[in-house]
């Protein structure tokens, strides 16, 4: 009879030579396994999404900020842009606001859901529940407005709707402009004017 000490010596010796053969063949199960793995299923994304991705090169909140000859500062700003597909020198943008500060102060503000912006021809198109906001008292909605990003002008191919200091009031159009050195900015309403006239009551 093998005495206990021998048992053991041949237990761990056996197990040298059983050990190593099971880990090579669990290894060897591994490798099968791993070539029944499709790598593409892997991907998180498919070719037609990064394709898209690579398109919607999205830029959160920028701003696009000029002056004129006259010291009038002009900012646009909107919560992000991405490139317009059909024209890569445009931008589409998301809740576009435009803000202009006369050399006298005086500001006027526009605020859309949505727009175009064209740096190239110095153009802005917002639409959208688009309002447009002077300090000198007036707010005024409409759908579309066309501006510029340099200059002062901006104008609305539609109807109008708002009021001021005269009352409330609609047109078929809105034009913003200055006179011919570039000074003394005004809004124009043209196009079948209606105003509900409040007058304001005075203190004798």
């Amino acid at each position: 009879m093998f005495g206990r000490g021998d048992f053991y010596s041949r237990l761990v010796a056996w197990l040298k030579i059983l050990l190593p053969l099971a880990a090579l063949g669990i290894l060897s199960t591994l490798f099968l396994l791993s070539r029944n793995i499709d790598p593409a299923t892997t991907i998180p994304f498919t070719t037609i999404d990064l394709r898209e991705r690579a398109r919607d090169e999205r830029v959160t909140a920028p701003e696009f900020a000029g002056a004129t000859e006259q010291g009038d500062l002009i900012l646009f700003r909107s919560s992000s842009a991405r490139p317009d597909p059909e024209n890569p020198s445009r931008g589409l943008a998301d809740t576009l606001s435009a803000r202009i500060t006369f050399a006298s102060g005086a500001t006027i503000t526009f605020t859309a859901e949505e727009g175009i912006v064209d740096q190239r021809r110095d153009r802005a198109e917002l639409s959208g529940d688009v309002v447009v906001t002077s300090s000198t008292g007036y707010e005024i909605t409409t759908e579309h407005l066309i501006s510029g990003m340099r200059t002062i002008h901006a104008e609305t191919p539609g109807a109008v709707a708002g009021t001021g200091p005269p009352g409330d009031f609609t047109a078929g159009r809105m034009l913003l402009t200055t006179d011919e050195n570039g000074e003394n900015a005004r809004l124009l309403f043209t196009d079948g004017v209606k105003l509900l006239y409040d007058p304001q009551d005075t203190k004798e």
